[in-house]
């Protein structure tokens, strides 16, 4: 029979043949036996492999076994007379299938990720870029099945577009255009009339405002795909592409939107803790220790709510020095978020209508006219997991609302045309998937929880 290695750790099909498929993570040579610790990343732990040299295995064949090495190993599941594993391969039969000089450089020591990080092709092959891997896996898996058992649709939203989502302007130019060469109108602006579509592109910073059109038309849809921003952050936790999870529900207020933003949540942690135990397990002891329980608190507590007033109320009271300090009408930082959800409320919190001044232009214009219709889930440890909002879904309100952040109206045509023909009250969030992931696993770079991490200075693979 050939399994993947998961598998066959856990079968009771003792003395039956097997085949092995995979690369060599450690060698260990004794006098009359080698071991091979052989791994094809379908989980975290080797199968171990015995190699009787007495048994017609060339002198030749077994140096090539070398650790890197990609081989298929036939031969007999037996029970394993070591105390690490329940079964182990008496070796038959051994193919070299790719080869790894000594100049690999994966050897068996321990590897900073910093280090890894600068040969992400070959990282996955290490214990921890693996798990990051298959939980990032699995958290997809489950973010699609959740939408789906909720009768959610999937919408595949452009990543070329000509609207700044988030009106920040920090977006990547498309162009065809000759950069050495680029046309020019008669005031000497760039004629983005001679390029590809026509006019000024860019790369998409969201898949919102194309998402909320197919929601005020088929109700509930989900969007989950790459983004970018052009944001000169060289930081820990900023990446220029990255991947969101954007849903859109018509006919849906702010409170809707908040309950199912916590149970989709809940629902995502707690797939990744069933299903990637052995992972989830390394990560809480070499990693981050107590993710576990940081989870478990997640998913076991009923949120908080309060308003962003009642937010800046708690703060302002308290006892302690802060690097920023709050005041009404500034954004929540870092340490607000983690003091608010780790000694205040000990759990995750959502908090809601903040100034309009800090929020996107598309957020509803709360009565007061001061506030807007938003919400930022913040859980401990992390802060800010998700940022969403109920729509403005009046005309002149919203036409008003792009105007005072400097855009022009004319820009968004379409997008008001939601308001114009048919509108209803409709919210929505956003969560970025790599925070997700660099929260559930510890790890304290974002650039470690995706496979090829783009940064200021930094397209490499």
């Amino acid at each position: 029979m050939e399994e993947r290695v998961k598998d066959i750790l856990q079968s009771t099909n003792i003395d039956q043949p097997i085949v092995v498929k995979g690369w060599i993570r450690t060698k260990r040579d004794s006098k009359n036996v080698v071991f091979l610790a052989i791994n094809d990343g379908s989980c975290m732990s080797n199968i171990q492999v015995v190699i009787d040299k007495e048994k017609g295995f060339s002198t030749e064949l077994l140096a090539k076994a070398s650790t890197g090495a990609s081989v298929v190993v036939k031969g007999q599941l037996v029970e394993s007379l070591g105390g690490q594993q329940k079964v182990e391969v008496l070796g038959e039969e051994l193919e070299i299938v790719g080869e790894a000089p000594e100049d690999y450089p994966l050897q068996k020591k321990r590897h900073t990720i910093e280090f890894l990080r600068e040969i992400a092709h070959l990282r996955p092959r290490t214990n921890i870029i693996g798990a990051v891997a298959r939980v990032r896996s699995a958290a997809s898996f489950a973010v699609h099945k959740f939408f789906q058992e909720k009768g959610f649709l999937y919408v595949h939203t452009p990543i070329i577009t000509a609207s700044d989502c988030e009106g920040a302007g920090e977006m990547f130019q498309v162009t065809t255009m000759d950069l050495n060469n680029v046309p020019k109108t008669e005031d000497g602006a760039v004629d983005f009339t001679q390029d590809f579509f026509g006019k000024q592109t860019s790369l998409t910073v969201s898949g919102q405002l194309s998402g909320e059109t197919y929601a005020c038309a088929l109700s509930n849809i989900y969007t989950f795909g790459p983004t970018f921003r052009a944001e000169n952050s060289n930081t820990t936790r900023h990446l220029a592409e990255f991947w969101m999870i954007e849903p859109e529900m018509a006919f849906c207020h702010l409170e809707g939107n908040m309950d199912i933003a916590e149970e989709f949540i809940k629902y995502v942690l707690k797939y990744i803790l069933d299903n990637c135990a052995e992972d989830m397990a390394f990560f809480d002891s070499f990693v981050q220790k107590g993710t576990i329980d940081t989870m478990k608190n997640v998913i076991e507590n009923e949120f908080a709510r309060i308003t962003y007033t009642e937010a800046m109320e708690y703060l302002e009271k308290a006892d302690r020095t802060w690097e920023y300090l709050p005041k009404w009408g500034v954004d929540l930082q870092s340490e607000h978020e983690k003091y608010l959800t780790e000694e205040i409320f000990k759990k995750p919190v959502i908090v809601t209508d903040y100034p309009k001044e800090i929020k996107a232009f598309y957020m509803k214009l709360n009565d007061d006219g001061k506030t807007v219709r938003a919400m930022d889930i913040l859980v401990p440890r992390l802060g800010e997991i998700i940022g969403g909002s109920e729509r403005e879904s009046d005309y002149g309100k919203l036409e008003q609302r792009i105007k005072d952040s400097g855009m022009d109206p004319k820009d968004y045509w379409w997008y008001m045309d939601l308001r114009k023909y048919g509108t209803v009250p409709h919210s929505g969030f956003g969560l970025g998937f790599e925070r997700l992931i660099l929260y559930v696993t510890g790890i304290a770079n974002i650039r470690d929880v995706i496979p090829y991490p783009r940064s200021v200075n930094n397209a490499n693979f």
